[in-house]
């Protein structure tokens, strides 16, 4: 009896022994990820999710993905894919823990995945190139139409086709939505969707891209994640999306890629394009000459806001030249005549750098660059008066994204009435920093992919008109 009972007592200290061990042994997703110290994030090649620029991996996915990583404190692993149906089979396989590609909730999706909260909203547009027959309604689309296999655009027209049996198109894996719309404008294409954010940055390219019409309401944009795993790492993820929102990080990344492209003024950019084609390479060698540490496309950029290229502008308050220098800041970077286009450039691009080294040290790139430009354009006085708002309505001074809103207040007398630097037009400044931002993405844009279009003139410099210079301004600059 007592043999019976002491194996009786093993058998139950063996069995406790298992199950209190189980838990341990079997360790969340989330334990997974920090014991392995990588976070495997697979996502697409793409203007707004990843790619490699000059200074290294890039985009607005890349970057939150790259936050999240720090918040988790493991080294970030990006798998890039060249499409979406091989994408996801690497999710369902347990190959990847998380897809950060801009990836749309629909209830398709939904049925096989799960999601992270959504951090931004896009709609599908039905577009076509500026000059043929507007579509206005999804009956006008019966062919010429490729979008990409496994994309929520296909699912879309899926749904659509239910109600409008004549609604044909056809999937592709071999471009992207990039490549789409440029076919449209080859007219390979009749129509191409895209989602709506990465429109505006591609119109700022190709300004001969229109909108037809919304195939549908906005939809969020989230993470994905493998749903047979259990919810430690979407809980990480719901907390991480909770503190950037909180602290600003992810208003300020939005910003970043998305903010200055908002609104899009087709006469504005093509007349830009067609001047930096025309006009831009007379002087593409100063702006290189005395950009120094400066991108010398963000100065053209600069000066094409200012004057438009042009050496003989002027304003009503009298600040004059490609940079529209007042003649205290000529004076100041020792400049004797402002409708000179080369002492122009160079004393815009002093000026500038110099308030560049004013902004505060603590405030990082790309917003440092911003606030200067808002400085060349408002004057640092004011600046500060707006920053200072911002700290006291509880905003972080630091960020563009929080400043630029109170800029406008500058405006209105029970805020600029407390001010050291009084009235101003902050409005403005807020426009002028936005118009720069996509000129320069523009610039860029041609710089890069065709550069036989910014070729710098032969023209010598004495052949340039360089006339005198005499007035007066009491403008910021």
């Amino acid at each position: 009896m007592p043999s019976t009972c002491f194996k009786f007592c093993l058998v139950i200290l063996v069995l406790s022994a298992v199950l209190s061990c189980k838990p341990s042994e079997q360790s969340s997703h989330l334990e997974t990820v920090k014991n392995q110290g990588v976070l495997r994030v697979g996502t697409n090649y793409g203007l707004t999710t990843y790619y490699n620029d000059a200074t290294g991996p890039a985009g607005f996915e890349y970057e939150l993905a790259a936050g999240f990583a720090d918040y988790l404190g493991v080294r970030l692993e990006v798998f890039p894919y060249y499409t979406l149906n091989e994408l996801f089979p690497q999710l369902e396989d347990a190959h990847l823990d998380i897809i950060a590609a801009g990836i749309s909730v629909t209830p398709e999706r939904k049925t096989k995945f799960r999601f992270g909260p959504a951090y931004q909203n896009v709609s599908q547009k039905l577009v076509f190139k500026q000059g043929n027959t507007r579509p206005r309604t999804i009956e006008d689309v019966e062919s010429g139409l490729l979008v990409i296999s496994g994309s929520s655009h296909a699912e879309t027209l899926r749904d659509y086709q239910a109600q409008f049996n004549n609604l044909r198109w056809t999937e592709t894996d071999e471009k992207d939505a990039e490549e789409l719309l440029e076919m449209v404008l080859a007219e390979e294409l009749d129509y191409a969707v895209a989602d709506s954010n990465i429109l505006a940055l591609i119109r700022r390219r190709h300004p001969e891209l229109s909108i037809g019409f919304s195939l549908n309401q906005e939809q969020g944009i989230a993470w994905v994640l493998n749903k047979e795993t259990d919810d430690s790492l979407l809980a990480a993820l719901i907390e991480y999306f909770g503190t950037v929102q909180e602290d600003g990080r992810l208003a300020a990344l939005e910003d970043k890629y998305f903010g200055h492209v908002r609104q899009f003024n087709y006469v504005d950019t093509r007349e830009f394009i067609k001047s930096a084609q025309d006009t831009l390479p007379a002087y593409q060698h100063w702006f290189q000459a005395y950009a120094d540490d400066v991108d010398w496309r963000l100065l053209a950029a600069m000066s094409y806001q200012e004057s438009h290229w042009d050496p003989l502008a002027r304003s009503p308050t009298g600040v004059r030249g490609m940079m529209m220098l007042t003649l205290a800041t000529a004076k100041d970077v020792g400049i004797k005549s402002r409708l000179d286009p080369e002492q122009s450039i160079r004393g815009g691009a002093k000026y500038f750098s110099s308030l560049l080294r004013r902004i505060p040290a603590r405030i990082t790139e790309p917003d440092r660059i911003w606030f200067a430009l808002a400085a060349y354009n408002i004057g640092l006085g004011h600046l500060e008066d707006a920053r200072i708002i911002t700290q006291k309505q509880g905003g972080n001074p630091d960020l563009w994204v929080d400043v630029k809103k109170r800029l406008p207040l500058l405006r209105q007398k029970k805020f600029y009435k407390n001010t050291r630097y009084g009235y101003a037009r902050g409005n403005e400044a807020v426009t002028y920093v936005a118009n720069i931002r996509r000129y320069y993405d523009t610039l860029v844009w041609l710089d890069e992919q065709r550069p036989e279009l910014l070729e710098a003139s032969t023209e010598s410099d004495e052949s340039l008109e360089k006339p005198t210079d005499s007035a007066s301004s009491n403008d910021a600059k």
